[in-house]
């Protein structure tokens, strides 16, 4: 079925939607000759922390939770409901949300005397009145922020650009506008938002009630550091009905991580005692991982019923919380949860594997016949490597864009080899540096360590000479290649990515993939 641009266009949203849902699931893009890039997909790198989100997610679906978006944004009074005298000092790590003020501006003579300048030209008799209404709308919020130059733009007849600069130039109460704070705050954890929550629902909902939340809180830290960011995920979930205890939270806890390979828990009193805690009911779990043996990744308790009843929740609730990037931090054995984090502002460290991968050739041939042909030309020169020049051995013989070629690798100089020693060379990275490690004895021990990227000296100027010989048959000519000593991967058709050579020169490693190659191909049109 040809899909018919035109025709789509022209149809209603009640037909297109029909169509989509009862044509054929896969529809062909019109027929416009277009040239694509060549993509090579392979399945990219998860995040940590996201990873550990989407494991917790599937865990807790799993044991019959349910997910649930708690408030992010907490008005300053819950805190106070939820933690009583306390509230003060929990207040003190907590970021208040504060906006600009909308100015009122007055417009005088002088101001239009101005903007008539900016503008090279005298404002209509109306003009000053539909400037003024409209700072007004704007100062009573009629008129959004983001619609202001547009509006003024309108009254006044002239461009954005320049309405931009009158704001700048001739309204400075818009740069002098400081920002004021309110009294509405980040949610500092999670506990903020699921007294909200069960307050709302506690007496609508079937019990027992098992919601669970994994989103980000905020605290207002000195400055964050290898254990402590200003914003986390809190994998935090709730269990509220008659009979709820503690045990459910040891219960939780120990299914959840024992999925992440934890084995043998632990419990006990936390000597924080959060004022929302009934009294020796919060408890830090402790998990042994095979790894890092002992470590605290949890806290469980039950709501106190003072702060219960400030919501008019009438039902024991336990809650339990962890870090998500404390648990990615023991599962991906990190040591700074800043680099675990955000690991694009640090430098990156790269393996000798995924430096090898980023090891290409330079040049390739681009057709069948010319990968075929490579082939041919680095199989002639191993069963002849060691033949005295001068000498010729034919390579291959067949149909390059339609032209009969012949290939030869040979040798002109008396009593040289066909083959310089380094043609056997071999590209492998090693403690982070790209080397080309000869086939000898000497070498045995660095090959067995360091990671090959597959590629032989010879292979990689095969595939040049190939890709060469391919541009030359296409303009009917023949051509020879020549390559004697490498000097730097250029020279031997060798490309290492940018990402990697940053990798190399900052760490102090290097590329070091000289040696005499020595190896000339030549191909003759019939």
């Amino acid at each position: 079925m040809r899909f018919d641009v035109n025709e789509w266009r022209n149809k209603t949203r009640e037909d297109r939607e029909r169509a989509w849902h009862e044509g054929p699931r896969v529809i062909t893009p019109p027929s416009v000759e277009m040239t694509y890039p060549r993509y090579h997909y392979r399945r990219a790198k998860e995040h940590p922390v996201f990873s550990t989100i989407g494991r917790l997610r599937e865990l807790y679906l799993s044991i019959g939770f349910e997910e649930c978006c708690n408030p992010l944004i907490v008005e300053e009074r819950e805190v106070y409901r939820q933690f009583g005298p306390e509230a003060m000092a929990v207040l003190d790590r907590v970021f208040y949300l504060g906006g600009l003020p909308r100015p009122n501006i007055g417009i005088s003579r002088e101001k239009m005397k101005q903007i008539e300048g900016i503008l090279g030209r005298a404002l209509a008799d109306d003009a000053e009145e539909g400037l003024r209404e409209k700072l007004h709308a704007y100062k009573k919020a009629e008129i959004d922020g983001d619609d202001l130059v547009h509006e003024i733009s309108f009254v006044l007849k002239a461009d954005d650009a320049a309405v931009v600069r009158i704001l700048e130039e001739v309204f400075h109460e818009f740069r002098n506008i400081a920002p004021e704070s309110s009294r509405m705050t980040l949610r500092s954890h999670m506990t903020s938002g699921w007294f909200i929550t069960l307050g709302a629902m506690w007496d609508r909902s079937p019990h027992p009630i098992r919601l669970f939340s994994i989103d980000r809180c905020f605290r207002r830290e000195q400055a964050e550091g290898p254990t402590r960011l200003m914003s986390y995920h809190s994998a935090s979930c709730v269990v509220a009905g008659e009979d709820v205890t503690n045990e459910e939270g040891k219960a939780v806890s120990e299914v959840l991580l024992s999925s992440f390979g934890f084995s043998d828990f632990r419990f006990q009193p936390d000597e924080k005692r959060s004022k929302y805690y009934i009294p020796e009911t919060q408890t830090e779990v402790y998990a042994r991982h095979p790894k890092h043996g002992w470590v605290e990744v949890a806290t469980f308790g039950l709501y106190s019923p003072s702060a219960l009843a400030e919501y008019g929740i009438g039902v024991p609730v336990m809650n339990l919380g962890l870090g998500v990037e404390r648990l990615a931090m023991i599962i991906h054995e990190g040591e700074d949860v800043r680099v675990l984090t955000y690991p694009q502002l640090y430098p990156f460290i790269l393996s000798d594997r995924e430096i090898a991968r980023a090891v290409t050739l330079k040049e390739e041939p681009a057709t069948a016949e010319g990968r075929s042909l490579a082939r041919s030309i680095s199989g002639t020169a191993k069963a002849h490597a060691t033949a005295p020049g001068p000498c010729s051995f034919a390579a291959w013989r067949g149909e390059i864009h339609g032209r009969e070629v012949e290939v030869y690798v040979e040798e002109k100089e008396e009593g040289a080899k066909l083959c310089g020693p380094a043609c056997f060379n071999e590209v492998c990275v090693h403690q982070g540096s790209v080397l080309g490690i000869p086939p000898t004895e000497k070498w045995a021990r660095m090959r067995e360590e360091a990671v090959s990227t597959g590629i032989l000296f010879l292979d990689a100027v095969s595939a040049l000479a190939s890709a060469r010989i391919e541009v030359a048959a296409r303009c009917g000519e023949g051509t020879v290649v020549q390559v004697k000593m490498a000097r730097s991967p250029a020279d031997i058709n060798l490309h290492v990515a940018e990402h990697a050579m940053r990798f190399i020169t900052d760490n102090k490693k290097k590329v070091d993939v000289r040696g005499p190659v020595f190896l000339t191909v030549r191909s003759v049109v019939l």
